[in-house]
């Protein structure tokens, strides 16, 4: 449960938040923020039933996503989407804040190529304590392209107007798909430490039997292990291996049962041991990684 849920600001449109930080109001789907330009402002705890885009340009302390605490450093990126809750809770005194915020409703997109793409923008599911850090020179990107979406907002409304708001925010995505990746790709000692941590995880996994609680260890048990969202876990593996974690898993688990089977067990046995449900499951699975059955391994290896 969330703490004063009477707190928390309910943002069904763009422009509950807009008007609750006393912010211009240009547009009933889309809304640009330059909190510098604001004189009176106040925290928020929000319920976001639109998309956000955040632009921290100073150090933001305790945070919440979810009942996560976390600071933002400065020029920090990071993403909301429709069902998700953050931001600061409100103390009620005035706070005067540098940054930028994009918020779009999804009803701007609907019919869309873009309303068709969105899921495969997967940083809006990341914790935002996995912000984007961004360079000067990748901020000044993300910031031209909000201020053009601003001067746009200021336009009389109509189907071209919405069309061209759809391809700046398009671009406003593909360039922070574009900067995740990077950041992503770029040695750290998170990055390096993952993949190893990522195996030892496995190993303890069935050396402390956590497969007869829980079955088959998955993405999702994996990321939150390590402290991170699903989402940012998976293109982070995907991005230091070339594969999908999901696929590492999987590699894990036929190596392990070709030991076990090795070993002496039989395939029922193995397929339990592993955490299949089903032995038949266990059997398809080995049989698509390897091109033979488990009881042919066997019969090879006798």
């Amino acid at each position: 449960m969330y703490p004063n849920m009477d707190r928390i600001l309910k943002v069904h449109n763009v422009n509950d938040y807009t008007q609750y930080i006393g912010a211009p109001v240009l547009h009933p789907l889309v809304s640009v923020i330059h909190y510098d330009e604001l004189e009176h402002c106040r925290h928020s705890l929000n319920n976001y039933d639109v998309f956000g885009i955040f632009i921290g340009d100073e150090t933001l302390e305790q945070l919440t996503y979810g009942l996560i605490k976390y600071d933002l450093h400065r020029h920090a990126l990071m993403c909301v989407a429709p069902g998700q809750i953050g931001g600061k809770t409100d103390t009620g005194e005035e706070i005067h804040t540098k940054g930028w915020a994009l918020l779009f409703d999804p009803e701007l997109l609907h019919g869309t190529d873009l309303e068709r793409r969105m899921s495969s923008y997967s940083y809006f599911s990341y914790n935002t304590n996995e912000a984007l850090l961004m360079t000067d020179l990748q901020r000044q990107t993300i910031v031209t392209l909000l201020e053009e979406i601003r001067q746009e907002t200021e336009n009389d409304e109509d189907e071209q107007t919405r069309h061209i708001l759809v391809h700046l925010i398009g671009l406003v995505l593909e360039y922070i798909a574009r900067f995740y990746a990077l950041q992503l790709s770029t040695p750290s000692k998170e990055s390096t430490d993952l993949l190893t941590r990522f195996e030892n995880l496995l190993v303890n996994y069935y050396r402390n039997g956590t497969q007869h609680k829980h079955g088959l260890p998955t993405v999702r048990y994996c990321a939150q292990e390590l402290f991170l969202s699903p989402n940012y876990f998976g293109d982070l593996v995907r991005q230091l291996t070339g594969d999908t974690a999901s696929n590492v898993i999987r590699r894990f688990l036929m190596q392990r049962a070709k030991e076990l089977l090795a070993s002496g067990m039989s395939v029922t046995e193995t397929a339990d041991q592993l955490g299949f449900d089903y032995p038949q499951h266990f059997t398809r699975q080995f049989k698509n990684h390897f091109g033979f059955t488990p009881s042919e391994f066997v019969k090879k290896h006798k």
